[in-house]
Order: structure tokens, then sequence, then C-alpha cells
């Protein structure tokens, strides 16, 4: 009796093993903000990221992983699947009254998490959305781009795309706008964003595998760091006192070596030149070192909430079959907030404050805000020392350029520095092991995320959904690369940002900066860091390449366009230039 009461114990568990095994798997898409490319330990960098480094040594790096630029066309295409003006944000959050450049999240575009819930996934979110311009809405209409609208069951975080660490704008939890200072379901000794949005990741999971063990879940955790403003914790920023010292060159000399030992760094590639300014010019040291010492505290937090992410995955029986996918919103931010020479604020906090504390449930309208909670204005300018909540300032030109180590240019240009991010892929069922701490060098964007979600979901995409018909995927999946087989690209790469316009064909890479300016060729197997432009020599292949993009961009609604008509394209369209924003 015994043995046969064994027996069908033996069988139940099996059975139960073989389910769980068969269920498609959990799905965590992470991303940070104005990284770039070597930031992380595991792409070369310094900053201290051993859980990331860890999820990198058991699953596989993508060396040539693209994002859009820019924050919220990145987000658009993450999101959606589709290259950003199809999504109908091929720039900010403001409607410039063409398809592409509406600054709403287009209806004939379908979230990630839409998606797969036919599929029988629980979805959630965590962090900065971005994909709307209705942040402070008048009524339930205006919602219909929030999270829960766009297919998540849960949320918190922000609408807007930046804001005080200490005291964001835009915070809300599920459908509600909160003030982190009273907020009943939250109440950390002292509120910093990044854990926040890191513990409610943690909370997500936990929270699921209580209520939905049978069930699969996606999740996008969207952290703000280390965009600017420059805010870190003391305990964070105290672990990089003195780590700069060198300067600006010999951190990028010391990245470019590293870069070299992991086989990320061809020899046969030129390290594009150091921009922003030589160290030993710098003035005021104390500041610039004090802003890297600030972002590199950032990232630091960043890493360890996902520690603690993949510590309740592990907790609760989940990690091994979670696909953990970190990727960047776009390259290093060379962006002059907050460093004016002109009138710059106190360099240190006064030691008492000169304004009147605001209520804990004031609900912080501004992106730069007035003051502190309790009471103190807000200091920005060039010598303002960084970290603390009444600063407001951004790490400037020359860190940037050392974060993008090895190439050109920054967020908001389609030259490799403002497109190239790591992508980490992790899944210990679904990555063979031989594979684990592998390069992957094939080209890919975020327009592959969707259809690789659908893939490992086993969800199909519809032709239409809500009553729209819906634009076709414009990506393709990358889960056999997780495995070293070919991803099967049929068409080039494309971008377009301000202007910025880009194709990629195999290795072949077609770049012009700004409306006007003429089209630059590189061969990227032989030069990647686009130092060696090739255009005069190959002329039928710019030309070939040129009308490639000048035919998408007519498809994917970015012409015609708000940046005047590009470069050998009289008949594109016209507009105006917009300020950068954030």
């Amino acid at each position: 009796m015994k043995s046969l009461l064994l027996s069908l114990l033996l069988a139940v568990s099996a059975a139960f093993a073989s389910a769980s095994a068969l269920r498609p798997p959990n799905v965590i898409v992470i991303m940070s903000d104005d990284s770039g490319y070597s930031d992380l330990g595991c792409y070369g960098g310094e900053i201290a990221t051993p859980n990331l480094d860890a999820l990198a040594r058991g699953g596989v790096r993508f060396t040539q992983f693209y994002n859009t630029a820019r924050c919220c066309p990145t987000r658009a295409a993450l999101l959606t699947g589709l290259y950003p003006h199809q999504a109908g944000i091929g720039h900010m959050m403001d409607d410039r009254g063409l398809a592409g450049y509406r600054g709403d999240l287009s209806r004939q575009a379908l979230t990630l998490a839409e998606a797969v819930r036919p599929a029988g996934y629980r979805t959630y979110m965590v962090g900065k959305w971005h994909v709307t311009k209705k942040v402070r809405p008048d009524g339930d209409a205006d919602r219909h781009n929030w999270p829960l609208q766009r297919g998540f069951d849960r949320f918190y975080g922000t609408i807007h795309g930046a804001g005080s660490f200490f005291d964001p704008n835009s915070l809300v939890r599920d459908n509600t706008l909160i003030s982190p200072h009273a907020d009943p379901e939250y109440r950390p000794e002292a509120f910093y964003y990044t854990d926040a949005i890191s513990d409610h990741a943690v909370r997500f999971v936990a929270e699921h595998q209580r209520d939905h063990p049978d069930r699969p879940f996606l999740m996008y955790v969207a952290h703000t760091a280390p965009h600017w403003p420059m805010h870190a914790k003391p305990a964070d920023l105290a672990k990089y006192r003195g780590k700069y010292d060198a300067g600006y060159d010999a951190i990028r000399a010391a990245r470019v070596a590293r870069m070299r030992e992991l086989g990320l760094l061809d020899s046969r590639w030129t390290v594009a030149p150091q921009r922003g300014g030589a160290w030993a010019d710098v003035a005021d040291k104390e500041f610039e070192l004090r802003c890297m010492e600030v972002f590199a505290a950032m990232l630091d937090c960043l890493d360890q909430g996902v520690g603690r992410l993949v510590a309740e995955l592990r907790r609760t029986g989940q990690l091994d079959n979670t696909l953990v996918l970190f990727l960047q919103d776009n390259g290093g931010c060379a962006e002059t907030l907050g460093r004016s020479r002109q009138n710059p604020g106190p360099r240190e906090r006064a030691s008492v404050p000169s304004l009147p504390p605001l209520a804990a449930d004031y609900l912080q309208p501004d992106m730069i805000p007035k003051q502190t909670r309790d009471g103190y204005p807000m200091r920005q300018g060039h010598g303002v020392l960084p970290g603390a909540g009444d600063t407001y300032v951004a790490y400037g030109e020359a860190w940037a350029n050392v974060s993008n180590t090895p190439f050109r240019e920054y967020k908001h240009w389609v030259h490799e520095g403002g497109i190239s991010s790591p992508l980490i892929a992790h899944w210990p069922a679904g990555i063979p092991a031989a594979r684990h701490n592998a390069l992957e060098p094939q080209p890919a964007h975020l327009i592959d995320l969707m259809a690789t979600l659908l893939d490992v979901a086993g969800a199909a995409y519809p032709a239409e959904h809500r009553g729209e018909r819906l634009i076709p995927l414009e990506g393709v999946s990358l889960v056999p690369a997780f495995s070293g087989r070919g991803i099967g690209r049929k068409q080039p790469l494309f971008w377009e940002h301000e202007g910025n316009r880009a194709v990629r064909d195999g290795r072949w890479k077609l770049v012009a900066k700004g409306a006007t300016g003429p089209w630059e060729l590189y061969d990227l197997e032989a030069d990647r860091t686009e130092t060696h432009d090739l255009a005069a020599r190959e002329p039928a292949r710019v030309r070939d390449l040129a009308a490639a993009w000048d035919s998408w961009a007519r498809r994917a609604q970015v012409i015609p366009w708000i940046w005047g008509p590009p470069h050998g394209s009289p008949k594109a369209g016209k507009g105006k230039k917009q300020d950068a924003g954030d």
C-alpha cells in the first residue's frame, strides 16, 4: 500500500514538473535610461554592476543591439514591435499634426501586454511610461493611453519622462496619481525612485506567485536611472568617492582595454576621439568628478534592485523559466541641463530651509521642482555639486563620451554612440548552457522584442484589436540567437530622429546628421566606430541605401516629417525643429 501511494505521489509530482516545464516562460524586460554602451561591468565599465554581470555570465550578451536614440520613441518601439513613427511617437509628447508625430501611442499599434494577455499572461509594469501627453488627466478619457488602458494589470510608476528621484512628478499607482510622501502602501524610511521601482517589481513577482501561480507573467521594468537629474543616496555615492579622479581620458582608456579583453572591441576599429574637453583643461574638477560619481552611484543602485528582483524569482522558484532581458533606451546623454555657467546656484545646500515645507499629500507638478518637500530651493548651474534632492544637474558631454566608449555621438543622434545598447538575455530553461557568457554579434533592434515575446509566449499577433486595423509587425524573433542560430532578418534596419537618419543592411550603414546633413557610409565590420567615411568611394551603394531609407520613411510614417526636407529628398515635407526637451 505504501509503495502504491509513493508511486502515485511521484507520478503526480512528475506531472506537475512536466506541466511547469511546458508552461511558457515569464518575461521581464528591464530598461535603464540615458546610460551608454560601456557603462556596465560586463560591457567594459568600472561601475559595480555585479547582478547584471551575473545575468550576462549565465546568458547571452548581444553586441550589436540598437535602440532609437531617444527615450519616448524607444519606449514606443519596445512596446509595439513597430518603428516609433508607426506607433505615433516619432519625436516627443507633442502633437505635430502628422501621423508619425502625434505624441500619443497609436491605437493601430498593439502593446506587449495586449499581445500576450490572450495567451494567459498576467501583465505588470513599473517605472517610466512616457508614451502619452496626458500626464495629469481631467477624466477617464485622458487615461486612454495609460498602462492599465493598454493591457497591463498593475502599474506603479511615472507617466512623465523625467523628474526628481526624491519627489517625482506624475507618480501613479494603477490609475491614481499619488504623492510618494503620502502613500499608504509604500512607506520606506526615505523615498528614492529607483528603489521604489525595484521594490514594486519584487512585490509584483511575490504577489503573482501567491495569487496566480498557474499563469505566466510579463513585467516591464522601466527605470529612470541614470537620467538627469544626478540624484543619488549618500551610501551609494560614498562608494565612488575618488573613483574618477584620473579624469575622462584615463577612464575611457581603461574601458577600451577592458572591452578588448572581453571581445567587445575589434582591434581593427579606431576608437572615436574624446569629446567634451580634455581633463587637463578642467578648472572645476570637484564639480566634474561629483557628476560622474553620482551617475555611477545611480547605476549601482539600479543594479542592486536587479539583484533583489532575481533573488525573489529564485525564492519563488521562477528564475529558471523566466526570460530576463536588460537593455538601454539610448546612448549617454550630452545635454547640458542644469550646467549653465551664468548665474549658478550655491555650490552647497544652505544650513536651513528658506521656503515653507510642502504637505505630504502635495502632488509634485513639475519636472524640475521649485523646492524640496522640506523647503530648500532648487539649485542649478555649473559648479552646483549634484546628488542631493535640491540639485538638478546633468553630467555633461565629456562623461557622456566616456559612457559611449568607443563610439561617436550621443543620445539624439543615430551614429553608434546614440543607438547602441547592451542587450543581456538570461533564461536558464531556454538558453543552452553552452551559450552562457556568449557574445552574440547579429544586429538586433527594439522592434524585435515583440516578435521575441510572441515566440516564447506562443501568442499570435492579430490583424485587428478593438476595432482598429493593426500595422503589421516589423521585427523578427531573437529566440534562435539564444542558441547561436540565425534570426533570418530579411529587411534592413532604419532610424530617424530629429532629422538624423540611418539605415543598416548587413555590414553596411548609411548615416546622416540633421535634416540636411550629407550621407556618410561605413563598413561596420571593419569600422564600427564610424571613423572612415566611404561615401565618396562607393557612390552606388550610397544611392541604393538612401533609396531604401526613403522608401521606408514614406511607408513608416516618417515622411512627411517635421524637420524640413531630408538631404536629397526635396518633396519630403516641411517643418520646424523643436528644442530637445528630455
